[in-house]
């Protein structure tokens, strides 16, 4: 007869004997040292709510030591070491090893929503040789793909997670990153191009840190973190595996595949393990809100929550007043939200709202906006459709500051939309082996978001990305408004539209890819013509509607929407079949 084993006991929320310390160390490992001393740590749940493995900080410390002198014997100092970052303690252990071996570890993706394996490999073959790595280490299971990728780099060694151990070492051997040198290489999701390896410091990295635990968070020592974003994103790695550290936090870790199968379990661990902090993109709130109907009565309890964070992506308000009306009843408070805005080129946070206050939605007359670059408020007689309503995403943490520029590089007004700058202590030196791009991100000391928004009252609201606003006859039209405006008709895929601009010689013209359910012909003519309606009255232009199967959109490793991938798709001419199926008549049966 087989007896089950004992569960595993997660990690406590609060340290017994530690005195609290809320950041203020100067390199990653001095942290970790100082958490070691306690008995919180990390904790890693599956499907079931079941934890799987747990890491405290004192065990961390120990496996990231010795991993480090084995590390350390094999590969020259400041070496960078490219990981997959499985949401496991295996990862975890690697990326501090590399902290107390001086090696810089880049962070990649796991084989998510990449384009199959095909693009899974040319993904993490740009990472590998663009980091010139030493090694590339992952899952066992995943070996293969990493071969093949670290085939394009002739130096870079392929090891598992399984294999570390097995290395020979000297007890001692390593030498730790000082307050002087690197910390990692973060790699941008490559939303636009080869992506591009953003250099993190010890010092703009802890500067970070201590900002978002101390003025950000306000953590305190009874704070519990519940996370399921990807640890080769900022918004996870940063913000959900070394800010929990700096404030000796737990954290409660739901794998991002499990999320998506299962978005009220990330609701469960926070119910079962009281976290007071969770953060996601919009999209994961609203997820979660459409299941909410599937939750157990009592089984969801969301009190203990008092930062609900959303950043990653354009705060949309629809998603969070979705949330707080389905949860609401199970104890959340609305006033928990804060939106918040960074980006991995400032490590992570850039500013935070004030904490524990109702966010704010300004709601805006977009005819008037695109034509003038003002957000003018909406009035009590401007229609829906031209109404956009944008959140105010805080102000700029300590030591930090923004700026709104106009065309021609001065300061400009509140309620004016320009180009956002950023500029404090968080900002990275450049992009690793990059020094054109590099260059071309700053001017001075101030670095160039690529953003686009406005300031009210003293808060900053964001509007968009620069790069990926469309001009049609001297008017801006945001991609975004048009894309929710098409995932709102009926047989559209949502989170299956891409909005674009292409010029064929005549001038800029918008197509618009859309996904769509299994339809006879006779429906797909009326959704084109019904989409090109929704386009017409949003963007008031006319655009291609082009009507994609299932899963034709490109996403990057965090999982946003490529617009530039799948306008390149177009243009290579992947949609051709659908083009010819009556995609223009749609066009034309639109009077502007």
């Amino acid at each position: 007869m087989s007896v089950n084993p004992d569960p595993i006991t997660p990690t406590p929320s609060r340290n017994l004997q530690l005195p609290f310390k809320n950041g203020d160390f100067a390199t990653v490992v001095e942290a970790l040292d100082y958490a070691a001393k306690g008995e919180t740590g990390y904790n890693f749940f599956n499907l079931r709510g079941e934890v799987t493995s747990r890491l405290s900080y004192a065990d961390l410390r120990a496996r990231a030591v010795a991993l480090s002198d084995k590390l350390a014997a094999r590969f020259e100092r400041k070496a960078r070491i490219a990981v997959v970052a499985e949401t496991s303690p295996e990862f975890i252990t690697v990326f501090y090893a590399c902290q107390y071996a001086g090696l810089a570890p880049a962070p990649m993706p796991m084989p998510v929503n990449l384009g199959g394996k095909d693009g899974y490999i040319q993904q993490i073959g740009q990472m590998i040789a663009g980091a010139d790595a030493a090694a590339v280490i992952g899952p066992a299971a995943l070996r293969e793909f990493l071969e093949e990728a670290a085939a394009t780099s002739s130096r870079a060694e392929v090891l598992d997670f399984d294999s570390l151990d097995k290395l020979d070492g000297t007890p001692g051997a390593a030498t730790p990153f000082g307050a002087d040198e690197w910390c990692y290489i973060q790699y941008s999701s490559g939303s636009t191009s080869a992506p591009k390896g953003v250099i993190g410091t010890q010092s703009s990295v802890c500067a970070n840190l201590t900002a978002i635990t101390n003025y950000g968070l306000y953590a305190n020592e009874d704070d519990r973190a519940a996370s399921w974003l990807p640890l080769y994103h900022d918004m996870g790695l940063i913000g959900f595996m070394l800010a929990p550290l700096f404030a000796q936090m737990t954290v409660d870790y739901l794998a991002t595949s499990d999320f998506v199968r299962r978005p009220l379990m990330w609701l469960r661990l926070m119910t079962e393990h009281a976290a007071t902090i969770t953060y996601s993109p919009s999209f994961g709130y609203d997820l979660a809100a459409k299941r909410a109907a599937r939750a157990e009565e009592g089984a969801i309890d969301l009190s203990k929550l008092r930062v609900a964070g959303i950043g990653g992506d354009m705060v949309r308000p629809e998603a969070l007043n979705a949330f707080s009306d389905a949860f609401g009843p199970m104890g959340f408070d609305r006033n928990a939200f804060a939106p918040s805005y960074g980006m991995a080129e400032a490590t992570l946070a850039v500013s935070f709202p004030e904490l524990g206050s109702p966010f704010e939605v300004d709601h805006v007359d977009m005819r008037h906006y695109t034509r003038s670059g003002v957000a003018q408020p909406a009035s009590a007689v401007t229609l829906p459709e031209n109404r956009r309503g944008f959140v105010l995403c805080g102000r700029p943490l300590p030591g930090h500051e923004i700026e709104v520029r106009g065309e021609n590089g001065s300061d400009i007004g509140e309620r004016q939309v320009g180009r956002i700058f950023i500029k404090g202590p968080s900002l990275t030196p450049g992009y690793y082996s990059d020094p054109s791009a590099s260059a071309a991100m700053y001017d001075g000391d101030w670095l160039d978001t690529g953003d686009m928004g406005y300031f009210l009252n003293g808060q900053i609201v964001i509007t968009g990305r620069a790069k990926d606003l469309i001009i049609i006859n001297g008017r801006n039209i945001w991609p975004q408004d048009i894309e929710w405006a098409v995932e709102s008709v009926e047989g559209v895929r949502g989170g299956g539209v891409a909005a674009f601009s292409v010029d064929d010689g005549k001038g800029e013209r918008i197509v618009v890819v859309a996904e769509r359910r299994g339809m006879n012909d006779e429906a797909l003519v009326a959704l084109k013509r019904e989409i090109a309606s929704v386009i017409q009255n949003a963007a008031g232009a006319p655009a291609e509607v082009v009507l994609a199967r299932p899963h034709s959109m490109v996403m990057t490793s965090s999982g946003k929407l490529s617009r530039a991938k799948v306008k390149q798709k177009y243009l290579d001419g992947a949609f051709a079949q659908e083009r010819d199926d009556a995609a223009r008549p749609a066009v034309a049966e639109v009077r502007v």
